[in-house]
């Protein structure tokens, strides 16, 4: 198991400021978890890289790439994966819909996701490979074609096959289900497979080289049960669990009104705050953002009593619960790792991912170096808890 934080809580956009927030907050961190113990000494240090499209082409020109690869030996750290969800400006700016843009449909992301792969097929070590993380393929508001979409994952995988090949690594893409994605629960994560694998012609390539990002967050606000759905997707035709985004979401109960004041803390205008709720006959009612929910509320377009949980995507971290009474779905992730520790050789890629810290409430807000620190002491505490009761 190797585990990491996603840089893309940090802000950067050209390489520049992507190596910036390597040299002062990565290796900050991991000088916090070598001084707690809970990075060993001299084992070198795994990162989780988030690269633009800017940052990803500049990285590939000139020798900025071979100067890399210097810097991580020399601070004795390592790439294994990339979050190449984002494409664009993830920070300071709307965000939104955007991160779905461009989709799969598109050649800008065919040759951002090959640029990321080249980048990985060279630094990445062989005793990791490399992943790539990205989207559901589009976003159920913009009705894209799902036939181009298979189409380009499929030319896709036997652009990776070639890279692994030729670099003897192996390397693997993730495709992250979330609230209105294209595909966003474990039923329709399922059947888009199975829909891919067919048009591939059930080819041993793309199950080998395209595989599933699941994240906690993303599973829970669907209501998913996480081992019903791990044992789905590691069962059902082969699904390969190409990385595991440890994340967590918000909760609230909508019939009290405190906890609806309360969750107007959260509305804040840079990312999508999807949410679902469920009522007590278990039936779920989306929602397109937190704004759009809150809205419907006050207008009495929904009637919040109707509802016994809803859950919103907003990433808190790992370690700190919000105030009462709000929740978090801080359960689903013990539980992924509960079942992640029964599997152990199901996945190798794990990820704490908590982008949102700088849109975190007040109360929640701590020197970021501090936070991921305390998120990968929840998380070791976890696996050790569950070990001992296995």
């Amino acid at each position: 198991m190797i585990l990491s934080y996603c840089t893309n809580i940090h802000p950067a956009e050209t390489w520049l400021e992507t190596l910036d927030a390597l040299q002062t907050h990565v290796l900050t961190v991991r000088d916090r978890l070598l001084a707690n113990g809970d990075q060993p000494a001299g084992k070198p240090f795994p990162i989780g890289l988030r690269l633009s499209a800017i940052a990803a082409r500049e990285l590939l020109e000139g020798d900025n790439l071979p100067r890399f690869a210097d810097w991580l030996a020399e601070n004795n750290s390592y790439v294994f994966t990339i979050n190449g969800f984002p494409y664009g400006s993830f920070h300071g700016t709307r965000v939104k819909e955007q991160v779905f843009l461009p989709d799969w449909t598109s050649p800008e992301r065919i040759e951002y996701t090959k640029r990321l792969f080249e980048i990985l097929a060279k630094i990445a070590p062989k005793s990791s490979g490399g992943s790539v993380s990205t989207l559901p393929g589009s976003h159920k508001t913009f009705h894209a074609e799902e036939e181009p979409i298979r189409k380009n994952l499929i030319s896709l995988a036997h652009y990776i096959e070639d890279l692994s090949q030729k670099h003897q690594i192996d390397l693997h893409l993730g495709l992250e289900p979330e609230p209105l994605g294209h595909f966003e629960n474990t039923a329709e994560t399922l059947a888009f497979f199975e829909r891919l694998n067919i048009q591939a012609g059930e080819s041993p390539i793309i199950r080998e080289r395209i595989g599933l990002n699941f994240d906690s967050c993303h599973f829970a606000i669907e209501f998913d049960d996480a081992a019903a759905s791990l044992d789905a997707i590691h069962s059902y035709g082969g699904i390969r669990l190409s990385k595991i985004h440890l994340s967590n979401a918000l909760s609230l109960n909508p019939a009290n009104p405190v906890a609806i004041n309360a969750i107007r803390g959260f509305d804040e205008p840079t990312y999508f705050h999807q949410v679902i709720a469920r009522r007590p006959d278990k039936s779920l009612e989306r929602f397109l953002d937190l704004p759009v929910f809150l809205s419907a509320v006050d207008s009495g377009e929904t009637k919040a009593t109707d509802f016994e949980e809803a859950r919103v995507h907003f990433h808190i971290p790992l370690d700190a619960q919000p105030t009462s009474p709000l929740g978090s779905t801080h359960n689903h992730v013990e539980e992924t790792l509960a079942w992640c520790q029964k599997h152990p050789n199901a996945c190798q890629h794990f990820e704490i991912e908590t982008y949102t810290w700088g849109v975190l409430p007040g109360n929640l807000q701590r020197p970021v170096e501090e936070q991921i620190a305390a998120e990968y002491r929840w998380v070791l505490d976890q696996l050790r808890s569950s070990s001992t009761d296995h």
